[in-house]
């Protein structure tokens, strides 16, 4: 028989909703949910979705997910983290409220180092988190803010998430970083804020007054990390290397801070860290194949064009439009990983918002920071799983926490829907050619 459009869609999303209800791994539910579809449709064949697979890993640009991951995970294991944490305390720890913005810092930094929130939140929550309990912050303050902070490390360059979103959609990753830095940038502002504010309600305390020779001390200890992501992003903009040879260069470097400059790496770490670099990147992977498989069948039976027609009588404009895609991503974000909400999300919606007029760059950048924010809303909440995990407490009573600081993070992904200059302004400036 051949399936219909309305028939195809009812099975392939009921299938899937119903494998993640019975708590069947998302990059596996992505898979079977496509077999009872081959079964069924006579032009479909189980080769097909095995050739999908392999099209969407044989892709030289996510080789650069690996070497990212690498990266991340040399630097949480060199303490290199440390170094960021003590740049971020004399940065930042004289504010009211001194160990929650140096939280919020050093997740900054760390993202221009990893492109991970994982990464992140696991390696900055298991010092940052004790810290601020110790020093009279609420456990569940100490934990939402650890969770939420960590989301930046997909959203400031470099970004795994942006890789994958430009090797999927042929849009340029260089761009792509570029365009993420602003908006980053303003949500660690807003997270500061918000911690300010906190600071004042509960009376948190300051860390020190630094002075000039503290600084140059933990300038000098974290100078060369923080080099990394402008020999990543600096590389990239001037044209001298790809997105994955950035990612190389980023690990190789990483790997010599490590173990020849700090000496904090040994060689006996180092099958460790292969390890589990390689664990988690092939997590990933297995998910970018499978998703590009229920994508493409989604695909196959015109699903994006449907949405498209349904959203052209809709007449929504720019904007509109915009603020609905942010709330499918929002939503998605709730259920499943980033990288296939991308993959099957990113690529349906892309035509809609092509038809209006909203620049694929904006497009990415509204669809990454909402995917971000799912880092730290339950059920899926992987960010804040792991800071509960560190701070021993339970998730639901973070919840209220993590509302409160997670509220001004979405005025900014307001303010980039109605200001998309915000994140057009740094790559059209830098990197023009990739707007031709």
């Amino acid at each position: 028989m051949i399936v219909s459009t309305g028939l195809a869609c009812a099975i392939l999303v009921g299938c899937f909703l119903l494998l993640i209800l019975i708590r069947v791994p998302v990059a596996f539910a992505l898979g079977i949910a496509t077999i009872p579809i081959v079964m069924l449709d006579i032009r479909l064949t189980p080769f097909i979705i095995l050739d999908r697979m392999f099209q969407s890993y044989n892709s030289f640009i996510l080789l650069a997910v690996p070497f990212f991951l690498l990266a991340a995970n040399l630097m949480n294991s060199g303490k290199i983290t440390d170094k960021m944490i003590a740049l971020a305390r004399v940065l930042t720890g004289w504010m009211p409220g001194g160990l929650g913005h140096v939280n919020v810092a050093v997740s900054m930094l760390f993202a221009g180092i990893s492109g991970s929130s994982t990464a992140d939140a696991a390696g900055c929550g298991k010092i940052l988190i004790p810290a601020m309990v110790k020093e009279g912050y609420d456990v569940r303050f100490a934990v939402a803010l650890t969770a939420c902070s960590s989301v930046m490390g997909v959203i400031i360059p470099p970004s795994i998430l942006m890789v994958v979103w430009g090797g999927v959609m042929q849009v340029s990753v260089g761009a792509l970083f570029l365009a993420g830095a602003i908006p980053g940038f303003l949500i660690g502002a807003a997270l500061m804020g918000t911690v300010y504010a906190y600071a004042k309600i509960y009376d948190y305390p300051i860390v020190a007054r630094p002075t000039f020779n503290d600084f140059w001390v933990a300038f000098k200890g974290a100078a060369l990390a923080i080099l990394t992501p402008v020999l990543v992003i600096g590389g990239i903009v001037a044209g001298l290397v790809t997105p994955t040879e950035s990612a190389i260069i980023a690990a190789g470097y990483a790997l010599l801070l490590g173990v020849f400059v700090y000496r904090t790496v040994s060689v006996h770490d180092l099958g460790g860290i292969f390890y589990e670099t390689g664990r988690f990147a092939s997590i990933s992977l297995f998910a970018i194949g499978t998703a590009s498989a229920f994508g493409w069948m989604l695909a196959f039976y015109n699903v994006p064009r449907l949405i498209v027609d349904f959203m052209g009588t809709m007449e929504f404009g720019p904007v509109a439009t915009a603020i609905a895609i942010a709330c499918l991503f929002l939503f998605f974000g709730l259920f499943i990983d980033a990288i296939p909400a991308i993959i099957i999300l990113g690529s349906v919606l892309l035509p809609v918002a092509t038809a209006v007029g909203i620049d694929p760059v904006v497009f990415a950048i509204i669809g990454i920071v909402s995917l971000a924010f799912g880092l730290v809303t339950p059920p899926y909440g992987l960010c804040l799983l792991i800071s509960a995990a560190i701070g021993q407490v339970n998730v639901v009573k973070v919840l209220p926490n993590v509302l409160t600081i997670l509220a001004p993070m979405l005025l900014i992904l307001m303010l980039i829907i109605l200001l998309p200059q915000i994140a057009l302004w740094l790559p059209m400036t830098l990197m023009p050619d990739s707007f031709r």
